[in-house]
This record gives C-alpha cells, sequence and structure tokens, in this order.
C-alpha cells in the first residue's frame, strides 16, 4: 500500500507520476485519496497531486464523475498554482462534463482565457473545453470568436496555433490579422 502523500512529496519526476497513476490504476479509493490531497492540503502537495490526478481522470474518467463538481469550482479560488489550473483544465478536454456544470465551466474556461496573467497552456486548453461545448451551445461562438482575436496579436506561436484549430473547427471565420 502507497503513501501517496508521502509518493508524491519523495520526488517530482515523470517517473515517479507514472507510478503514482499505475498504484490508482481504475481503483475509486485510492483516487479519491488522491482528490482530498488535491483538494485539502498544503500547496507542495495540491501542486504536485495535479499532475497524476490528470492522467488518472483521462485514463479513466469514471472516476472523477463523483468529484467533478468539486474540480470545476476549485477553479474559482484564488491563488491556485498553475500547476492546479492546467491539470484540471486538461482533464476538462478529455472527459463529459456533466449538463448541469455546463454554464460554470463555460464561465470558468472564458476567465482563464481572457487573463492576461494565464499561463499559454492553461489559455489553450481552455479553448479547447470552450470548443467542445461550443458543439452543444452555438450562440458562444461569436464570443470565442471575439476573445481570440483580441488575444491573438499578443500571444505565442502555440496560442494562435491551438486558436486556429478552434477556428477551423467552429467553423469561424478566419480571424482577422493585426493590422487588417
Amino acid at each position: 500500500m502507497m503513501d501517496l502523500k508521502k509518493a508524491i512529496l519523495a520526488d517530482f519526476s515523470k517517473a515517479q507520476c507514472d507510478a503514482i497513476v499505475r498504484y490508482i490504476g481504475d481503483k475509486q479509493d485510492r483516487f479519491d485519496e488522491l482528490v482530498r490531497l488535491f483538494l485539502n492540503e498544503e500547496y507542495r502537495v495540491v501542486q504536485r497531486a495535479a499532475w497524476p490526478l490528470s492522467y488518472c481522470a483521462i485514463a479513466h474518467p469514471e472516476l472523477i464523475k463523483k468529484h467533478i463538481r468539486k474540480m470545476i469550482l476549485n477553479l474559482r479560488k484564488p491563488g491556485l498554482p498553475e500547476a492546479v489550473k492546467r491539470n484540471t483544465v486538461r482533464f476538462l478536454q478529455k472527459i463529459e462534463i456533466p449538463h448541469s456544470l455546463h454554464g460554470e465551466t463555460m464561465n470558468t474556461c472564458f476567465r482563464l482565457l481572457c487573463d492576461p496573467q494565464e499561463a499559454v497552456a492553461v489559455k489553450v486548453f481552455s479553448m479547447t473545453v470552450l470548443s467542445k461545448l461550443a458543439r452543444l451551445y452555438p450562440e458562444i461562438i461569436p464570443e470565442i470568436k471575439m476573445t481570440l482575436e483580441d488575444q491573438c496579436p499578443d500571444q505565442t506561436a502555440a496560442f494562435r496555433n491551438r486558436a486556429g484549430k478552434v477556428i477551423k473547427e467552429l467553423r469561424i471565420d478566419s480571424i482577422r490579422s493585426p493590422g487588417k
């Protein structure tokens, strides 16, 4: 039996992340313990628990179902480590979000996407989540387009690349180039 907290604090490497993911596997009780650490522990534990948690949620989406509301609401907390936001939005791209949480998820992803201080990875993952939800709620497409148009000129190549894919997927008229 692995002590998850000790394992998380012992080593912050891909190998250790993979070992934790393998240990949790499809075991709900082990995943529940990881979620508890992710939501309730000190900064370093929360930050390091985020990586294996996202991999577990993607590999076994049924494990996250009972926690999804808490995970989405957790993104409201001010001062969250970037790893928490990045890994939470990463798995939100890959799972089915319950209908009752679509509005909260859209609001959160738009907030993250529009925040000039937010990391590019968090923004591009948010873009992808919004793109998925836009298929169900096409009325948000103009807001996505406007947001991407506003941000693209000042963003990284990774951001612009993902924005291009979102635009293509949603069949939005291409984003205007700066100065045109």
